[in-house]
């Protein structure tokens, strides 16, 4: 397994290597690329394995050192592309382990794509029969939070990536995939026993970092049963870990569309009520964002506004970069076309906060 972790020095060096200063950003003393590769969709088969593996290798070459996945995408064989990427650039000299920053994700109940058998006879023979979770354990939303499962699911995550240690860990879609079947106050004590899990493996050199990867509860109103606060959150991580807690960071979608995460104030800091992105700032949490591109819908004629003689994926890329409280946007891209393209990113700085201000009053006009 490939030791180490995402240093300050490592990704520094990565940064001067690729001499694109515009294109980092300062996050935790780490020198992270302000766009970042997403792993989610695919067929889960050798032949998109091949796919991803190249193109996270081309991403990395072109100065990207912000790598994200998770357990249950494509059934594991994401991380296992991401392990195999990352094993062959180490291998031939083009990166050290401590210049690029790896992410995955825990939370959901997956199978594995490399063993041919049925979903639930798969989980059963895996979890069940083992006692790592019962029946009971997993919400209707195919989610499961117990530590035992979680701490399963950390080991199978870095045997897929075949790291020693990954940068960071999300508790995945918790709310939105809990809070159907239990209450609020019960996810919170659920939540805390998680962190208490995550700190034990920071402190065993598995994890540096910990977060939440979501989907609704940090961009809807207060009033929403599913809306979490970030400081409560942040508040339950220091009772845990004190000051020097690993829980810096979180992920959500925002693009054009969905733009709650700058628009909405659902989040109150020190008596102020405020958006997610801006809360994000003020506590010191990076925010990576899903979903840039829609899933491609957000690139048909006509949908996003003109600006910057820019192509629509580019534009795309560039409205959230330019974002202030994103760390970066994590775009899945496989075809050598299209990473080449989403790639074309690179060679321009992200916009300035007039001109972002100036995009932002002319897409709220129009």
């Amino acid at each position: 397994m490939i030791a180490g972790f995402a240093t300050p020095d490592g990704t520094k060096a990565f940064a001067q290597k690729y001499g694109l200063g515009q294109n980092f950003r300062q996050v935790q003393n780490l020198a992270l690329s302000n766009v970042g590769v997403g792993t989610y969709l695919g067929n889960p088969d050798s032949q998109t394995d091949n796919v991803v593996i190249d193109a996270i290798k081309q991403s990395v070459l072109a100065g990207i050192n912000v790598i994200d996945t998770a357990i249950n995408y494509r059934a594991q064989k994401a991380e296992r592309s991401v392990g195999k990427a990352l094993s062959q650039l180490i291998q031939e000299g083009k990166i050290e382990r401590n210049q690029v920053f790896v992410s995955t994700k825990n939370g959901y109940i997956t199978n594995d794509a490399d063993i041919k058998e049925e979903f639930w006879m798969y989980i059963q023979r895996e979890y069940t029969k083992p006692g790592i979770i019962s029946p009971n354990d997993i919400t209707s939303g195919y989610h499961c939070m117990t530590i035992s499962y979680l701490d399963d699911q950390l080991n199978r995550s870095l045997k897929n990536l075949d790291l020693e240690c990954v940068d960071l860990m999300y508790l995945h879609n918790a709310v939105e995939g809990q809070l159907q079947d239990i209450s609020k106050e019960q996810f919170l004590k659920n939540l805390k026993s998680v962190f208490e899990l995550y700190e034990q493996k920071r402190r065993e050199g598995k994890i540096r970092f910990y977060g939440m990867a979501t989907w609704e509860c940090f961009r809807v109103p207060e009033n929403n049963p599913q809306h979490l606060s970030l400081y409560d959150t942040i508040q339950i991580a220091k009772q845990v870990g004190g000051d020097d807690h690993g829980f810096r960071f979180i992920q959500l979608p925002y693009n054009m569309h969905y733009d709650q995460a700058f628009m909405i104030k659902n989040q109150k800091i020190s008596g102020d009520v405020t958006t997610i992105l801006d809360a994000s700032q003020r506590l010191g949490i990076g925010v990576f964002t899903s979903v840039p591109l829609m899933q491609g819908r957000l690139l048909a004629p006509g949908v996003l506004p003109e600006f910057g003689n820019l192509k629509p994926s580019i534009r795309c890329l560039q409205f959230i970069r330019s974002t202030p409280g994103v760390v970066a946007p994590l775009v899945g891209q496989k075809t050598p076309e299209h990473v080449q393209e989403n790639l074309e990113i690179l060679k321009i700085p992200p916009m300035s906060s007039d001109e972002f201000s100036a995009l932002v009053k002319k897409l709220v006009s129009s």
